[in-house]
């Protein structure tokens, strides 16, 4: 029974990338007619999800209308700077590097992270940060990732948490306003990279460059999905192959460490719970314990506020 379950649940997460990607491409140029813009603007990281969009947006509307920026800062890798340029060349279009650490200084952004001034340290900085993220998991038994999707209530661990938060989030918001700077001076359609997993389990910042934007040709595709997109779209393989990276906290490089779990299992619960099935058959079926459902289970609800604008009368 549980091998059943488990073949069901992967074909209905397989998808035809073919069709997918000719239905986004007509997405794109539906709305970029419809909102009576001359072209789309994209935040290109270097990872597997914007650079899929850029790929997209090239498909549906040609690489002069396409344009993206690029915007690292003092806490990124180098590398996914590199990558990004690299790939807007191997695409042909328009791309700007904009280094947003000027701009996080002047707001006073770096001095709310207590290891700022141990850049100095290069690696060492990094490695204080995640023996930090770990000790939390050990003293509490929480992960400061499911505790940071609502008000922390630990008094002991409260100001590092929230300046933390503060930290990380501002950058996100900083780029989704450079973004929306750039729409409006050229009326570019601005286009988002979220994913259906990481926008159903809160992994996105509030009002952030992967939150507000015009459209989201990806929300309805899970990471395992892009990725199978991706290499349809012959994304470099660098690209989808590496660890997908939050790359805002040095030390915190790994997306899955961060969340606590595998893409590929965490999607087969998502989508799992999406189909309504019963606890006891995730279990069988992807021989998983029930904490591992219970946690993707908490995450999208204490999430839930991150995805509603609340107003009276609801």
């Amino acid at each position: 029974m549980s091998e059943i379950l488990f073949k069901k649940l992967k074909a209905e997460m397989k998808i035809n990338p073919e069709k997918v990607a000719l239905s986004l491409e007509n997405f794109i140029k539906e709305y970029t007619k419809k909102l009576e813009r001359d072209g789309v603007i994209l935040g290109l990281s270097g990872g597997v999800d914007s650079a899929v969009i850029a790929a997209l947006c090239v498909r549906a509307l040609g690489p002069k209308k396409t344009f993206a920026l690029i915007m690292p800062e003092k806490d990124s890798k180098k590398e996914h700077a590199q990558d990004a340029l690299n790939f807007a060349r191997e695409l042909n279009i328009e791309a700007k590097l904009v280094d947003i650490t000027p701009y996080l200084e002047e707001l006073g952004v770096y001095k709310l992270f207590p290891l700022d001034k141990l850049l100095s340290l290069g690696k060492l900085k990094g490695a204080l940060v995640r023996k930090a993220y770990h000790f939390y998991e050990r003293k509490t038994g929480k992960l400061p990732f499911l505790e940071s999707l609502s008000g922390f209530k630990d008094k002991e661990f409260n100001s590092y948490l929230t300046k933390g938060n503060a930290y990380y989030r501002a950058k996100h918001r900083l780029r989704m306003m450079l973004l929306y700077l750039y729409a409006e001076l050229e009326n570019r359609l601005v286009v988002g990279a979220a994913n259906k997993s990481e926008y159903k389990i809160g992994y996105f910042v509030k009002h952030g460059c992967d939150d507000a934007t015009d459209i989201m040709p990806l929300l309805n595709l899970y990471k395992t999905q892009v990725r199978e997109l991706a290499r349809y779209l012959n994304i470099p393989a660098r690209i989808i192959e590496k660890p997908p990276s939050p790359d805002v906290m040095p030390g915190l490089t790994d997306d899955e460490e961060v969340i606590g779990i595998s893409y590929e299992k965490m999607d087969l619960i998502l989508l799992a719970l999406e189909k309504d099935w019963k606890l006891s058959d995730i279990v069988k079926a992807l021989g998983i314990e029930e904490d591992e459902v219970i946690y993707i289970k908490k995450l999208i609800q204490k999430s839930e506020h991150m995805r509603k604008i609340y107003t009276p009368f609801q």
